[in-house]
């Protein structure tokens, strides 16, 4: 075993194959004689690569321990024909029984969604998670309110006036349960990484019987810094949000798979 200032390399079972240092992101792993080592280790972004790629369990990093990383197996891949069923019968739930998330669950949904891609692997994500309906309610109505003080109303006209009409919640369709993704250093910088982790999370929610839609009013209020919004969730000033989303149980099932517009590609 040679131990080294960022790897740990078990020599009986490197066979000095080089994945290592040809997956990792930032080109700092150097394979020699002695087996891989790493360069410029300020540059280590702890994406844990290189131990997941070994094939022989050879390697340990100490940002991202082998201890820490599970074993893939063959069969735990999707075939192509599950996955393109299981990615399109995911829909936007709009209507949702009125019966609450438990808090167990919603930790399960956001666990899985810290797994999702970050640039640089740079993470950070928090989450705000709403489940009184009481407060969910008077977010509803602070939307609503900052939508009709727009210039013009334009594309929330709509929402206004089944608003008016009905008294239907438009904003966050009477969802038990609104889950916030905030970000240090503003919307702009946290948006990509809310749009992947809650992404990852509502595919995963269909797993635990859940439903889930993308608040997008609730989110342009936000992105607006509306503070009668602000003053409700209470959020620390360094943290943005960047995105939000309704889940809860559907009140109804879908018995088929909807088509979209045909595929577009171009070729360079």
């Amino acid at each position: 075993m040679i131990r080294l200032s960022l790897l740990k390399v078990d020599l009986k079972k490197c066979t000095k194959c080089g994945m290592c240092a040809e997956v990792c992101p930032r080109q700092i792993i150097h394979v020699s004689e002695n087996g891989p080592e790493v360069i410029e280790k300020e540059f280590c972004i702890a994406c844990g690569h290189c131990v997941a790629i070994c094939p022989n369990a050879a390697l340990d990093n100490q940002r991202n321990p082998l201890s820490q990383q599970i074993s893939l197996e063959k069969n735990s891949i999707l075939n192509e024909t599950d996955a393109a069923t299981f990615l399109r019968s995911r829909r936007s739930i709009r209507s949702f029984k009125k019966k609450p998330v438990s808090r167990e669950s919603m930790l399960e949904l956001l666990n899985i969604a810290r797994y999702a891609q970050t640039g640089g692997n740079s993470q950070g994500l928090a989450y705000l998670v709403l489940d009184n309906p009481e407060i969910i309610e008077r977010i509803s109505s602070v939307t609503m309110d900052w939508m009709c003080k727009q210039e013009g109303l334009g594309q929330y006209v709509h929402y206004i006036n089944v608003y008016n009409q009905t008294g239907k919640d438009m904003v966050l369709r009477g969802a038990p349960s609104v889950v916030l993704a905030l970000a240090e250093g503003g919307f702009r910088s946290g948006w990509d990484k809310a749009c992947y982790a809650l992404t990852y999370a509502e595919l995963y929610a269909t797993t635990l019987g859940l439903g889930t839609c993308r608040a997008g009013l609730l989110e342009q209020c936000a992105k607006s810094e509306y503070q009668p919004l602000f003053e409700i969730l209470r959020i620390p000033q360094s943290k943005k949000v960047c995105g939000a989303l309704m889940v809860g149980y559907p009140k109804f099932s879908y018995k088929r798979l909807v088509e979209r517009n045909p595929l577009e590609v171009f070729w360079g």
